[in-house]
């Protein structure tokens, strides 16, 4: 899983150098490619988003039956992240796509890759450690965990769209 992780961010940005260097060579090909990145690798992460989500309900709520809700928050947080990290993917390519029109390109990466694996993991893992530690005392853990994955995932996509 790791190995196709790293695969992926290299590839992401491969693609994201490749398509702002033929943008200069063809316009309207480098648009319709962009497009259709864009659109394979939003169903790609979304369905992905969906099985990692499934994968850190079922392992939070196991573990919690066996050890602490320390250990069993801290998967959460880890989970969510490793979703996050996908999903900066393709908003590093997003945005170096449409940012490369007013800076530099290597500017443009740098920042888009940054700015959305920065925002994405420390407003995932604020999200989650709150949202765990409040609910935790007031609902079921099952519902406290669902509820901090959903949060994290939803803002770190808000918040790295609205930069």
């Amino acid at each position: 899983m790791l190995n196709s992780f790293c695969l992926f961010i290299y590839l992401s940005i491969y693609l994201s150098i490749y398509l702002s260097i033929y943008h200069r060579l063809n316009q309207f090909i480098s648009i319709y490619l962009s497009i259709y990145l864009s659109i394979y690798l939003s169903i790609y992460l979304s369905s992905l988003t969906v099985y990692l989500m499934f994968i850190s309900i079922s392992v939070n709520s196991y573990l919690s039956q066996s050890v602490p809700i320390y250990l069993s928050n801290y998967l959460s947080i880890y989970f969510s992240m490793f979703i996050s990290i996908y999903l900066s993917i393709y908003l590093s390519i997003y945005l170096s796509i449409y940012l490369r029109m007013f800076i530099s390109i290597y500017l443009s990466i740098y920042l888009s890759i940054y700015l959305s694996i920065y925002l994405s993991i420390y407003f995932s893992m604020f999200i989650s450690i709150s949202v765990n530690s409040y609910l935790s005392q007031s609902v079921p853990i099952y519902l406290s965990l669902f509820l901090s994955i959903y949060l994290s995932i939803y803002l770190s996509i808000y918040l790295s769209i609205s930069d």
